[in-house]
């Protein structure tokens, strides 16, 4: 009998009172390898009889990820397509604003070579973060403060997300030399870029800066917005280091508290929170407190957008995420390595050890099929349930100010689900 228990499941930052929730799924570094604990009867909703037999028969996952051929995250939310064609037709207006600031130094050259730049990395991807942007300030704004001028601002906003966004994934391709990203060469591989790639990296951060600048320096929650974004780059670029800094240790010495550091940091503060916080301040929102309980909710749903992100580098198909996932070769401290870490008898252990972080296919493969044996498929598939659940009953919990169904509009995109 297979029965997951708290002490299997990884372990995920508990909402601080007076929020707190009840811990539904854990795990600390001690975990140790025994495979039978008696916890719940129900496992992410499903009957523990289900999910044995489902490990048993050692069948692929069978919550929503798979069921979505393995569609990553990000491209599973879904917009209309009116939101999404408003927000692409104000893009050309933010390239001329762009290039007309870059000629203005005198840099021809540069202007037209960086529109290219801007074009090839910028709008290429699903635009979740921007339209979330758009979508979050329309739910917090009476209906009479929804202007056309309001609506491009918030549109401005989220590309300058968007912006953000494309500086982090080209230094991020560089410095991991990846090969593709969104279904395209990475921009540092496209003939004639290489190392050009870092600088133009910079000039995307920058010029982010330059339009905030030209369409926000009016407005009494400029200055909030200028340190807001600084303060995010700052966090994720800490996050990057730590990042790098983890995938030149041994798997053996992988943590989930490194692993928690990684994630909040590096991703879930600017692809949740940020966008989530500037339509805030630019929806006029000062409370401290709604911030607060905000970014709490945020993080955690930013915490998930990382682990499926981790779980689909490794099960997921390169046709439908758009890159190949190389956490195993990179040596990356991975939820799914930390995962196997705990859950591994000796021998297992020193598969992890001799393969992990090699770039030989034989030992990739062995890693692989470790996950599977290990059973982190499903797993995965009772954190995902368990997570969804959690999150729903804080967003219900908050008190201040902020309109539940912002969050839950959010969480149900990301989740794909109607409820």
């Amino acid at each position: 009998m297979f029965k997951l228990a708290r002490r299997l499941l990884p372990q995920q930052r508990m909402f601080s009172n007076p929020l707190r929730l009840p811990r539904l799924i854990s795990t600390s570094d001690e975990v140790n390898s025994e495979p039978i604990i008696k916890s719940m009867e129900t496992i992410g909703g499903l009957s523990t009889e289900l999910v044995n037999e489902q490990k048993l028969k050692k069948t692929s996952r069978t919550l929503s990820t798979l069921q979505n051929h393995s569609v990553p995250i990000a491209a599973r939310v879904t917009v209309s397509k009116d939101e999404s064609r408003d927000f692409m037709a104000v893009f050309p207006d933010l390239v001329r604003d762009i290039t007309t600031v870059t000629k203005s130094y005198n840099c021809n050259d540069a202007a037209k070579w960086f529109a290219k730049v801007l074009q090839y990395n910028v709008p290429r991807g699903k635009k979740n973060r921007g339209i979330l942007t758009v979508l979050t300030y329309k739910n917090l704004v009476a209906a009479e403060d929804l202007t056309p001028e309001n609506i491009k601002l918030a549109q401005y906003l989220g590309w300058c997300v968007e912006m953000l966004q494309s500086f982090f994934i080209i230094s991020d391709d560089v410095m991991d030399n990846s090969t593709t990203r969104r279904g395209q060469p990475c921009w540092h591989k496209v003939e004639n870029v290489g190392l050009t790639a870092i600088n133009d990296a910079l000039m995307i951060e920058n010029a982010m800066y330059a339009i905030l600048k030209m369409h926000f320096s009016h407005l009494d929650c400029y200055v909030a917005l200028m340190e807001l974004f600084h303060e995010i780059t700052y966090i994720t670029t800490c996050g990057q280091s730590l990042d790098q800094l983890n995938s030149n240790r041994s798997v053996s010495e992988f943590t989930m508290d490194s692993y928690k550091s990684i994630v909040d940091n590096k991703t879930a503060y600017y692809s949740f929170y940020l966008p989530f916080a500037v339509a805030l301040h630019l929806a006029g929102y000062k409370d401290a407190e709604a911030f607060r309980q905000s970014k709490t909710i945020l993080l955690e749903m930013g915490h998930f957008f990382q682990v499926q992100d981790d779980f689909l580098d490794c099960f997921g198909n390169p046709e439908v995420t758009g890159k190949i996932g190389t956490d195993i070769q990179d040596n990356k401290c991975s939820w799914l390595a930390v995962v196997a870490m705990q859950r591994a008898n000796a021998e297992q252990k020193k598969i992890m050890v001799d393969c992990y972080g090699n770039e030989d296919p034989v030992k990739v493969e062995r890693i692989k099929e470790l996950y599977k044996e290990l059973g982190l498929p499903t797993t995965f598939a009772t954190f995902e349930e368990e997570s969804y659940n959690m999150i729903k009953t804080h967003i219900q919990q908050t008190s201040r100010g902020v309109p539940h169904q912002t969050f839950l509009q959010i969480l149900n995109k990301i989740y794909q689900r109607d409820s």
